[in-house]
């Protein structure tokens, strides 16, 4: 981390991944929509290690972010953006100074949200590009602790926003074998699902290994914050579909239905994340088979990510090599990604706060 830190040009220079061959990571703009996870993981590093000048380094790039809500304001990941990085600010700090830009990006997120179809559109760009005139993703389950966040600091009618999300998305996004759709369409005026589509994933039908994980992490982050069973059992059932098809390493391939498997690449970012909600839905419920059952998964992930195999090491500045950004794009194949890195540091902090008996989430 330190060597990362002393080769980063400027605070709204962003870390995102790094290419093959190299050492140091590219960088992206504060827009980016993965421009929280960067400073997330220097407030989790902070937090672990106490040391004063990764928390300086925290707040500056944390602060580089302010501007997102000027100039790009209609974004639905500002959840990612901002609550991995302001939001882990403001929980260690308590600076009310984050919670004003919190709410703010709760409040700008929420011009997303359609009432007729109960859910925050994905990308406005899409609607007249792929004639899909309301869009839902699997990665915008993340963006709802937002949404929840402020909904507990004075911003009320956000609760409402996000249970519909979640409820909607349940409904439509989730096929019957418990695999998701990445994208679900909808019609913006009467609400009406439409269809169930794949942006990232390999086909419309298969089941993208990312979009599974956030809609695992997701549901799992929406019983805690609602208490409502049936987003418990749902993500149970995406944990289970998750769990029953992974190879043995632990770590899936970009697609669990690419059609090359074992010759596909892998995704430790999948599988970071995965172990990360696991560790939080192993605390759930009263099914103690199921409870030993994640715990004892998200343990076998992260030691899988731990090993020689995922571990970067001296290769490279980032933690976790071997994750899958885009394959359709053919962008981000088998490179470590930021992302990756963040759920990998949080899946060690909640399991050191697991096994000391604390609560697994923080946030």
């Amino acid at each position: 981390m330190n060597k990362s830190l002393a080769e980063i040009p400027a605070y709204d220079s962003i870390p995102r991944n790094i290419s093959p061959g190299q050492k140091q990571w590219n960088y992206v703009t504060i827009n980016d929509w993965t421009s929280g996870f960067w400073p997330g993981i220097l407030w989790y590093s902070y937090e672990s290690s106490g040391d004063e000048q990764i928390k300086e380094k925290a707040i500056a790039f944390t602060e580089a972010l302010k501007p997102i809500l000027v100039q790009n304001k209609w974004d639905h990941d500002l959840g990612f953006m901002y609550y991995c990085s302001y939001g882990n600010g403001y929980r260690i700090t308590k600076n009310p100074a984050y919670k004003e830009v919190l709410l703010a990006a709760a409040d700008s997120l929420v011009t997303l949200y359609n009432p007729k179809v109960g859910t925050i559109l994905s990308w406005p760009g899409m609607v007249e590009k792929m004639n899909w005139p309301h869009n839902t993703i699997a990665d915008n389950m993340m963006n709802l602790e937002l949404l929840f966040w402020a909904a507990k600091n004075g911003r009320k009618d956000c609760y409402d926003m996000a249970v519909s999300h979640a409820e909607v998305t349940m409904k439509n996004q989730i096929r019957p074998d418990n695999s998701m759709y990445h994208v679900a369409v909808y019609d913006d005026k009467g609400g009406q699902f439409i269809k169930g589509v794949t942006h990232q994933g390999y086909a419309d039908n298969s089941m993208w290994a990312r979009g599974q994980s956030w809609g695992i992490y997701g549901f799992t982050m929406c019983y805690r914050e609602t208490g409502k069973e049936e987003f418990l059992e749902t993500a149970q059932h995406l944990a289970d579909k998750f769990i029953e098809r992974l190879p043995a390493d632990m770590v899936p391939y970009w697609d669990y239905d690419a059609p090359n498997i074992p010759d596909e690449p892998k995704d430790a970012s999948a599988a970071a994340i995965t172990a990360s909600a696991l560790l939080e839905l192993s605390t759930m419920g009263d099914n103690q088979e199921l409870q030993d059952k994640y715990r004892t998964t998200a343990e076998r992930i992260i030691a899988s990510l731990s090993s020689d195999r995922y571990l970067s090491k001296d290769q490279n500045n980032a933690f976790l090599l071997h994750s899958t950004g885009h394959w359709p794009n053919k962008s981000e194949l088998d490179v470590p990604i930021v992302y990756s890195d963040y759920y990998f540091i949080e899946a060690l902090m909640r399991l050191k706060r697991l096994n000391a008996g604390e609560k697994v989430a923080t946030l």
